[in-house]
């Protein structure tokens, strides 16, 4: 693959620019117009896939997605340790920030930076509905 090529292959899988496309619109009018401050899917090596945010973000998206993976990867030996095949979310409560990860599938996890104008309840259902399109996406390519 090129340099300019700007597919991007994971795994058995390559989404090309349109899919990737499809990805970003959807994080920016399903999380960060219900008041998401940042969005990102990453792979499990914390690289980033796709993101979008609220243009008032200052937040270094690429140590959070290092940082998330490896937290992510933590929590699931955690997870085994106690018995579970895994945890498939976690969620981390700040002063004013806050952050919310769900897994997408096998390769994917798309993490979410949230203030309080947005109640963990509804950016529960809003992720869920997210992560349904994703994953269509990366299935189908389309």
């Amino acid at each position: 693959m090129s340099p300019h090529d700007k597919s991007i292959s994971l795994m058995e899988y390559a989404l090309g620019q349109d899919q990737l496309d499809k990805i970003e619109k959807i994080l920016l009018s399903e999380l960060v117009a219900s008041g998401v401050h940042c969005v990102l899917l990453i792979d499990f090596a914390g690289n980033i896939i796709a993101k979008g945010d609220n243009a008032n973000s200052r937040i270094d998206v690429y140590s959070l997605a290092a940082l998330s993976a490896a937290n992510f990867g933590a929590v699931e030996a955690m997870a085994k340790i106690v018995g579970q095949e895994e945890f498939a979310l976690l969620f981390h409560k700040g002063e004013t920030e806050s952050l919310y990860f769900s897994k997408v599938n096998e390769e994917l996890l798309i993490i979410t930076v949230f203030g309080k104008k947005i109640s963990l309840g509804l950016l529960r259902m809003k992720v869920a509905d997210v992560v349904d399109k994703i994953r269509r996406i990366w299935k189908t390519g389309s």
